[in-house]
């Protein structure tokens, strides 16, 4: 058996781990998700996919590095965002091209 304080440091840890182990992921992925989608709707709208991935150069210049560290973030790094979207970028650029002329 446990006293009433053990219990609630066993209760806070896992807390814990729920939020960085499963709910911060899982919203990080959202986020990737939403960048997705966001590049392929701004190539569709014939705005330069090349731009997503700048945009978040300045972002992350803008924030002077003041991030906290990805896993305890709901949202990805500007690092890793820039990577994820240069992924996309053939296909962002294959779908501008052949409807924009671009």
């Amino acid at each position: 058996d446990m006293d009433p304080q053990q219990q609630r440091m066993v209760l806070a840890a896992l807390g814990a781990g729920a939020q960085y182990g499963v709910l911060l992921p899982f919203s990080r992925d959202h986020e990737a998700e939403a960048d997705e989608v966001g590049l392929m709707l701004a190539a569709a709208a014939c705005f330069d996919p090349n731009e997503a991935p700048r945009l978040w150069e300045r972002m992350g210049k803008a924030s002077g590095g003041q991030n906290p560290p990805e896993f305890m973030s709901t949202h990805p790094s500007h690092a890793s965002r820039i990577q994820h979207l240069q992924s996309l970028m053939p296909e962002a650029m294959a779908f501008y091209r052949a409807h924009c002329g671009g």
